[in-house]
């Protein structure tokens, strides 16, 4: 440059300064802008549930309602009556708004008012918000699920279902009688039933029913 071409002040021209930094590269074709909301996550990405775990659902009310001790006499001689009655138990605890609280050991006893085999016997205890009279419909529908038949009077039976008692219900209809008003008659009944609640058979019953053979299997 000559001095000719030199500003009068002796500066250099802005036009000449350098930075002393590179450019900033021009953005790409189609390139998407950088986010200004950088943070804009509150927390760290919620976790997934491995593969096959359970779904938690939310609990719903409980559902709370009055119950009555009630006991059922359980009995059977066609087919296999033990896997009858043992089904049974679990079928009656299944029953709606009914748990079972006790079960007797199994006993074996010659058929009383019947005919066929011998019959395997016993007795649930349990907790039930039906009435007598829904119990009763219940235990029937039980019977009928598991092949009874009633071709004949005391006929043999596949499963026989007894309302023993219901709370302290004394009912006397065509329908059902309450207490079973044979049920101090027959030592199939009174053993299981003493057997669980012993406070539930008199002595002096116990002792009527001697002569009658009832051996415990299980």
């Amino acid at each position: 440059m000559s001095t000719s071409d030199r500003p009068k002040d002796g500066k250099k021209s802005s036009a000449a300064k350098t930075t002393g930094k590179k450019p900033a590269p021009a953005p790409r074709a189609g390139a998407k802008p950088p986010s200004s909301s950088a943070g804009a996550r509150s927390g760290p990405p919620a976790r997934r549930a491995p593969a096959g775990a359970p779904v938690r659902r939310p609990r719903g009310p409980r559902e709370d309602y009055p119950t009555v001790q009630a006991f059922v006499a359980i009995g059977a001689n066609l087919g296999d009556a033990e896997a009858a009655v043992k089904a049974a138990m679990a079928a009656i605890g299944a029953l709606q708004r009914t748990q079972v609280t006790a079960r007797s050991s199994l006993y074996r006893s010659e058929p009383v008012d019947a005919e066929g085999p011998d019959f395997i016997n016993a007795v649930v205890a349990v907790r039930t918000g039906l009435d007598a009279e829904q119990f009763l419909v219940a235990l029937q529908r039980l019977e009928t699920l598991a092949g009874r038949e009633r071709p004949f009077p005391n006929a043999p039976r596949t499963l026989d279902l007894d309302l023993l008692m219901h709370g302290n219900s004394v009912i006397d209809t065509p329908a059902l009688t309450l207490p079973h008003p044979r049920m101090r008659e027959r030592a199939f009944v009174l053993k299981p039933l003493a057997e669980i609640a012993p406070d539930k058979v008199p002595r002096a019953a116990l002792a009527r029913v001697t002569g009658q053979v009832v051996k415990r299997i299980v």
